[in-house]
This record gives C-alpha cells, sequence and structure tokens, in this order.
C-alpha cells in the first residue's frame, strides 16, 4: 500500500487480508451459506433495495457479498483516491470500471446466476472481494457470530452448501416440514499447511 498515500493514512498499520475472519468461539465470518438444491421451479421475486459493494480504507467492504439475479448491484467509493472494480464472472458479463474520489455510484446486475465471482483492483491488487449470485432468496453470508437463516423455506428435502474462500465448501441434506424450523451447523477444519 505504500505506493498510495491515501490507502497509508487509511492503514497506518499493516493490513492482513480478511480471508479468515473469526468471532468469539471460533465462529467463522465470510461463509455464504444457501440452498444448493431442492427448490424446484419456484419463481421469486427480486428484490428492489442494493447489494452494495463499497472501497474503505483501500480494501472491499464487504470481503463476500450475495445478492439475487437481476437485483440492484451498487459499487460506491468511499476512499479518497481512484479505485478500478473488475469482477471476472465466467457466466455474466465481465466489466472493468474506475471509480474516481466522490464518484456517483456505479449501479449494474448480473442476469445469471454464479457463485464465488471473483472481483479485484486492477489499481491496488491486493483488493479482494467475491459476488454470489442467487436465482432465489434462501442464502446468507456469516458475519464473526458465525451464524446465519435461510427464512420461509418451503417444506421439502434440500442441500444445503456452505463455501468459504479458504477452506472450501461442505454439504448438509436437510428436510422441512410444513411451519418447522430446523438448526444445521457448519465445522469448517483449518486448511492442511503443506
Amino acid at each position: 500500500m505504500t505506493a498510495e498515500a491515501a490507502c497509508v493514512q487509511a492503514n497506518p498499520k499493516p493490513v492482513t487480508p480478511p480471508v479468515v475472519v473469526l468471532g468469539e468461539h471460533d465462529a467463522l465470518a465470510n461463509v455464504v451459506v444457501y440452498v444448493k438444491s431442492g427448490l424446484g421451479n419456484y419463481r421469486f421475486e427480486t428484490p428492489k433495495d442494493p447489494a452494495v459493494l463499497d472501497q474503505v480504507g483501500c480494501m472491499y467492504v464487504p470481503r463476500v457479498l450475495a445478492m439475487m439475479v437481476n437485483q440492484p448491484f451498487e459499487v460506491k467509493n468511499t476512499d479518497p483516491t481512484t479505485h478500478n472494480v473488475h469482477p471476472t464472472p465466467r457466466d455474466n458479463r465481465p466489466w472493468n470500471r474506475s471509480l474516481e474520489a466522490g464518484e456517483a455510484p456505479y449501479v449494474t446486475t448480473f442476469s445469471q446466476p454464479e457463485l464465488a465471482i471473483p472481483v479485484a483492483c486492477n489499481i491496488h491488487p491486493w483488493m479482494r472481494a467475491y459476488l454470489f449470485v442467487f436465482a432465489h432468496p434462501y442464502f446468507d453470508v456469516t458475519a464473526k457470530t458465525g451464524t446465519f437463516e435461510l427464512k420461509n423455506l418451503p417444506p421439502g428435502s434440500y442441500t444445503i452448501e456452505a463455501w468459504h474462500e479458504r477452506l472450501g465448501t461442505q454439504d448438509i441434506s436437510v428436510t422441512i416440514a410444513p411451519k418447522e424450523s430446523k438448526s444445521v451447523s457448519f465445522t469448517f477444519k483449518p486448511a492442511d499447511s503443506h
């Protein structure tokens, strides 16, 4: 960051990328938990409120962001310096856009479901984020509490997946009866250091 005065000013101490973020009792943040299969042909209303990715202290905030297909995706630049936002999707249209300090947010959408779209900044190579685009509303991203909710899931049998940038994915099967709620949990182990 030493090449960018605004980044040094925002981060007087060295910055560790927030790849593995733990809360109390080793609760894991930035895990995307979602229905992987079992929804059939349900159709869902697209949220009108945008999913927001900001650039603060020369880092993307949040590191992991989930939204629905065609939901407004708003990219802000709160920093006093120019950033470049460069998602590299496989299934959606790729784009690459600079955002100057004080510039109005850039708003776009993603037309296809897609998981773990990497986002980089070509100006500041340490900046990373991941975007998840779902065709349904049954997803959540854990905070430092490590908790998640998949509210109002219709009765049925589902595969629920949990994704973490470094620690991989895990699946669990669950069957929900009418008016039933269930508690499930995932335990991630540290990746091998070999």
